[in-house]
């Protein structure tokens, strides 16, 4: 609330009634006054404190109003100057002090004496008020400027005040407005609800004189516009005729492109029209301008030009090899377009999609599959796109229309057989401006784009020669209709291994080149890299690692830098980076491992997890205590894990007698599982049968062991259920020297793509059921009879714990 009111006071006033006109406080107005009533209330005023209060009648022709026909708000004046003259009337000059209301009237000497009541408000400064103040003035500015009755600078010195509620009534009172408009802005005693009201007046009254302004700037046009555009359409045929051009020079060029542009039967009869249309148009008209740029867009769009490819597979492995370590998949599918495109003429275009984690290389392998096809690149960077317009372009209707992105890059790249790469294709949304992935439906699929057509061209345009490449990061972002367009190639994360080979190979030497260091001034040890690999990035591509390799290349080169400073003579010293010596070039380590178990333990599991960054080890604890049968989950569990912790619970309660556990066992104990690391959150069904060997254990007191880690979902009945990311996965496993691991054995047709080096490694165990996981996980066998049914899994707990011990 930026005002309130702070006190009120009653005064007893001759009342003047007044026509034709609203005084307004602060306001020097002049007037007459002539009826008998008027000017014995004003020879009272002026006998006391010369202090009269000025009320505006409803009708200007009454000349003796009831108190019923004046209005109720009027000012309180001071009578600054009184003249009487010849004929008996008082010329006078009133200044406004302040607005009052009408308590009660009488009539008193024959004239009227009013009790009215004045309020005082006060006013909290702050940015609204100074925005709202700063607005008025700018207004009333622009209004004395439109105005022909003002002076500029009398106005500009009048409205230079603090108080809004004066400029507020000096604003007003200068405004051209009608009796009724100036008595409401009277009657607003709060100063900034009135400045307010001010504001949308002048809003108004500046409109009207736009209009008035327009009307005879449009009048006086009209009469010009017939003589100018004669005069200077003669102007130009002359200029021409000078420069030894005929008239129809530029018709005739664009006729000759068109013809040679290699157009459509369609887009040809559609340009020539547009032609046509042109040439019978003003060349200064707005029309013109609109039709030429037309023409242009089509023009500059290839029709028939296309790059030669490059078909020679050795050549193309070759360019692979050397911009990419690993990817063995990827560039199998690359060789084996190009080998169909040896044997088939006019093969339709390829889409596909590359799906990864940040940093694994998708982009700079889309650029490297153009090297090796010899063809053009252009792209797309799709991310925050949600307007359908950037896809098809606007009709030409709009003032300032364009094509689409995609004739955009047509365009851009010259030939009609470029590699186009659709970057961030699943960071696209939608709004109320349509959904730009649907517009891509009609782009990449191969059995429609041969006619797609561009809102802006409005002609068919081929696109089935396009070698169209999309990057995303995850799939559940993409609409399934535009999944089932594309053929998905998944790109995970690199192993160790690969990103030591890649760092050697690649980013040493790209990072030295760019900070101007030399093989004599700089080496890097595989104990160095290894280090920045597990102890300063976390990540599933090399992106960080880069950064990092770049942040001791940097340091080292102001070492360099600060010694020949101080010695121009001094000689060059190699640096060698190793893992000794790293902590004191990077500062300390940035991460590190999850300290897994050393020793078996009750109720602690080691799981594995898939993250956007690859994968990660996740252990997960259970702990029994007296209760009422309620399982508690803490550690940010998404829904989904939640459920699987749930259904690993109705496992373990159906195998009570299995597991030696009394059939009610829950009714007298709680079970808190945890997740560590409870900051961030987790998702997904894939920790269940870990979930459900940690309740396990903790529920039989049998240690689980720590040197197998596992990852399956499990349903209400014991079943192991397939997942997803088993290659990250396992290489998370392998990281931490976890050898030994349990998969659900839908999995099994994974296990091709897991690295060799890897698999040879580790000992897989491929799982149905949850009981062979408890076989494997737990330390020993559970007891094959149930336990009495007295002893709770409390005291079970404590004696699994105490033989730990002993």
């Amino acid at each position: 609330m930026l005002t309130s009111k702070d006190r009120s006071d009653t005064k007893r006033l001759p009342m003047m009634p007044i026509r034709d006109v609203v005084i307004f406080p602060y306001m020097m107005t002049p007037f007459v006054v002539g009826r008998e009533p008027s000017v014995r209330a004003l020879e009272e005023a002026l006998a006391g404190e010369k202090k009269i209060f000025l009320a505006t009648q409803h009708y200007a022709s009454v000349d003796d109003p009831r108190p019923d026909e004046i209005y109720s708000v009027g000012t309180v004046a001071n009578i600054v100057q009184s003249l009487k003259l010849p004929d008996g009337n008082i010329k006078v000059l009133v200044e406004g002090v302040e607005r009052a209301k009408v308590v009660s009237v009488t009539e008193d000497e024959g004239f009227f004496r009013a009790v009215v009541k004045t309020f005082s408000y006060k006013v909290e400064n702050g940015p609204q008020l100074e925005a709202l103040t700063s607005r008025v003035t700018q207004l009333f500015e622009q209004y004395v400027k439109l105005s022909q009755n003002l002076n500029y600078e009398t106005m500009i010195a009048a409205i230079r005040v603090d108080e809004p509620g004066k400029l507020a009534d000096t604003v007003g009172a200068n405004l051209q407005l009608t009796i009724e408009e100036k008595q409401e802005l009277l009657e607003i005693f709060d100063p900034v609800d009135r400045l307010t009201r001010v504001a949308e007046m002048l809003d108004i009254e500046i409109e009207k004189l736009n209009v008035d302004r327009t009307i005879q700037g449009r009048v006086k046009r009209q009469m010009e516009k017939a003589q100018k555009e004669y005069y200077l359409n003669e102007k130009i045929k002359a200029i021409q005729k000078e420069l030894g051009r005929g008239e129809k020079s530029e018709i005739d060029e664009l006729k000759k492109k068109i013809d040679s542009a290699g157009m459509t039967k369609d887009a040809h009869e559609k340009a020539t029209a547009e032609l046509k249309r042109l040439e019978s148009m003003p060349p200064m008209s707005a029309e013109s301008t609109v039709s030429r740029n037309y023409l242009d867009w089509l023009l500059a769009v290839p029709w028939k030009k296309k790059t030669k490819e490059i078909r020679d597979l050795k050549y193309a492995r070759q360019v692979l090899e050397t911009d990419h370590y690993g990817l063995e998949k990827i560039k199998e599918r690359i060789l084996e377009f190009l080998a169909v495109r040896r044997r088939v003429k006019n093969p339709k275009g390829s889409i596909l999609c590359f799906v990864g984690p940040p940093g694994v290389g998708k982009t700079s392998l889309g650029m490297s599959i153009a090297k090796a096809t010899g063809r053009k690149f252009v792209r797309l960077s799709l991310g925050g796109v949600r307007d359908e317009a950037e896809i098809r372009g606007h009709r030409r209707t709009y003032i300032g229309a364009l094509p689409g992105q995609i004739i955009q890059m047509m365009k851009k790249s010259g030939t009609k057989n470029p590699v186009m790469m659709l970057d961030e294709i699943d960071k696209m949304s939608m709004d109320f401006r349509g959904d730009p992935s649907a517009a891509l439906l009609e782009v990449l699929d191969p059995e429609q784009n041969y006619m797609f057509v561009d809102h802006y061209l409005d002609v068919e345009y081929d696109l089935s020669q396009v070698f169209f490449i999309a990057t995303a990061n995850v799939l559940h972002t993409i609409p399934p209709a535009l999944q089932d367009r594309m053929e998905v190639i998944r790109l995970s994360g690199y192993t160790e291994l690969e990103k030591l080979e890649i760092a050697k190979r690649f980013l040493v030497p790209k990072q030295m080149e760019q900070t101007g260091l030399s093989a004599e001034e700089v080496e890097f040890s595989d104990g160095a890299l290894q280090g920045l690999i597990q102890g300063y990035t976390r990540e599933a591509g090399v992106r960080n690692l880069e950064r990092e390799i770049g942040n001791v290349c940097r340091k080292v080169t102001r070492a360099a830098v600060d010694r020949i400073s101080e010695d121009a003579k001094a000689k060059p010293e190699k640096k060698t980076v190793g893992s000794g010596n790293l902590a004191e070039i990077l500062g300390p380590q940035k991460f590190r491992d999850l300290e897994l178990e050393k020793k078996n333990e009750i109720g602690a599991t080691t799981g594995l997890a898939w993250t956007e960054v690859g994968g990660s080890i996740l252990t997960t604890e259970a702990a029994v205590m007296e209760g009422r049968g309620k399982l508690q989950t803490t550690g940010k569990l998404g829904d989904v894990m939640q459920e699987s912790a749930q259904a690993a619970m109705s496992y373990v309660r159906s195998r009570a007698q299995l597991l030696g556990l009394p059939r009610d066992f829950y009714r007298n104990v709680d079970i808190h599982l945890h997740v560590p690391e409870g900051a961030i959150p987790k998702d997904g069904p894939s920790a269940g049968i870990t979930i459900a060997t940690s309740i396990a254990s903790a529920l039989t007191g049998i240690p689980v062991r720590c040197d197998l880690a596992m990852t399956g979902e499990i349903t209400v009945r014991g079943r192991v259920l397939p997942i997803g990311g088993l290659k990250e996965k396992l290489m998370a496993a392998h990281r931490h020297a976890i050898y030994e691991i349990i998969l659900p054995k839908d999995n099994e047709k994974d296990l091709p793509d897991i690295p060799e080096n890897i698999r040879k490694e580790m000992k897989l165990h491929l799982v149905s059921s949850m009981d062979e996981v408890l076989k494997l996980a737990l330390e020993r066998e559970i007891p094959a009879l149930p336990l009495a049914a007295t002893t709770s899994p409390v005291e079970m707990t404590r004696t699994g714990e105490e033989e730990i011990t002993h």
